[in-house]
């Protein structure tokens, strides 16, 4: 049993959800189609024209595309204003763009990945403080005391298991179903397994700090250094895996148990495992400073924490909302059966440059 749920909630930030990955796809109809040519405001890309006026909003989206094309009508719906997203691959790559246009801005907001990748983008000047009026119904646990990023929902990390080629291929030799982290070390996984990239997903960086929060700094890089020998390639963002391991590319994955639960409904042959000592992410939402349409996206972050956006939310991806008003998703494992680590968010993020570094140095090119 997870014990002692009260206290640890208090203290780490936990919740879980688990759900909520389709086929991942490019931009949306209405999302620009390359990076470059994403636009911040009706008087140019980059400008820093503020308009009052303004039916716009350009959003970096670390999220599903299936997610955010759904906040996009919605907002549109609730607020007349116009959405333009840019879908990437995860909050590392997000982070990235937005400290290389910290001259000339082109997005408004940030959204999706953990609050990891929001803290130094803070830090650097380069999001906008602010505290919704909405943040008196969140646990002010999920908001940031400095101001510079929103937490909006929860998920855990789990293992995805094809199941028809572990029973084909791995069940005759022997090997039973992963229940733990440590069991991904069998080396009967070499070549079947992967994971993401620290640098880049925020699920790949809160694996990797797991590791070292549940082992210890020493044993937990042994243990990424071990696991980095059945690890075909490293993907670029969390729910990669999933894909390439329902299509049966591959026999297993560490992903975000909320999106491996939903790609199981669809119908793939895959199941969620949620490992002892697990760890957990505060899904973020952040204003880009500088960005052409800075009222707009107050609005965006008010209407993001509203209880019909966190029941639509919980409804679309089986994650868990940070409104208590808001209930579990359907079908979610308990919480209470969740174990998890002793997941600490704000040394997580302040090893995190290190951490990435040792590790993209240890897999190299992988």
């Amino acid at each position: 049993m997870f014990r002692n749920w009260n206290v640890k909630f208090a203290s780490i930030l936990t919740v879980i959800s688990l759900v909520s990955v389709s086929v991942l796809s490019g931009c949306g109809t209405t999302a620009p189609s390359k990076a470059e040519t994403a636009p911040a405001s009706s008087t140019g890309s980059g400008s820093n024209v503020k308009s009052s006026d303004s039916k716009k909003l350009v959003v970096y989206a670390a999220l599903n595309e299936d997610d955010i094309v759904q906040i996009q009508k919605k907002f549109k719906e609730d607020t007349g204003i116009e959405v333009e997203y840019l879908r990437l691959s995860g909050p590392g790559e997000a982070s990235t763009r937005i400290q290389a246009e910290k001259s000339a801005p082109k997005a408004d907001v940030m959204i999706g990945g953990s609050v990891e990748f929001y803290d130094p983008l803070g830090q650097q000047g380069l999001l906008e403080k602010y505290a919704s009026p909405n943040q008196k119904d969140i646990d002010k646990q999920f908001n940031d005391p400095n101001g510079y990023w929103q937490g909006w929902y929860m998920g855990v990390l789990g293992i995805v298991l094809n199941k028809e080629r572990f029973k084909k291929e791995l069940e005759p030799k022997g090997v039973k179903e992963p229940k733990t982290w440590d069991d991904l070390l069998d080396p009967n996984y070499k070549g079947l397994f992967i994971t993401s990239n620290p640098a880049t997903a925020g699920g790949g960086y809160i694996f990797a700090a797991d590791q070292l929060f549940r082992l210890g700094e020493d044993k937990g890089w042994g243990y990424l250094e071990k696991l980095n020998g059945n690890v075909h390639h490293y993907t670029p963002g969390a729910v990669d895996g999933i894909n390439l391991t329902a299509t049966g590319e591959f026999v297993a994955a560490m992903s975000w148990a909320h999106d491996i639960v939903k790609s199981a409904k669809q119908g793939y042959p895959i199941k969620v495992i949620v490992p002892e000592q697990t760890a957990f992410e505060i899904g973020g939402a952040a204003i880009v400073k500088g960005g052409a349409n800075t009222e707009n996206a107050k609005k965006f972050i008010d209407w993001l924490l509203t209880k019909p956006v966190g029941e639509m939310n919980t409804k679309l991806s089986n994650r868990y909302s940070v409104r208590k008003d808001v209930a579990p998703p359907e079908g979610m494992i308990k919480v209470e059966d969740v174990k998890l680590v002793n997941y600490d968010r704000n040394k997580a993020a302040q090893m995190k440059a290190d951490v990435v570094k040792k590790f993209s140095d240890m897999i190299g090119k992988k």
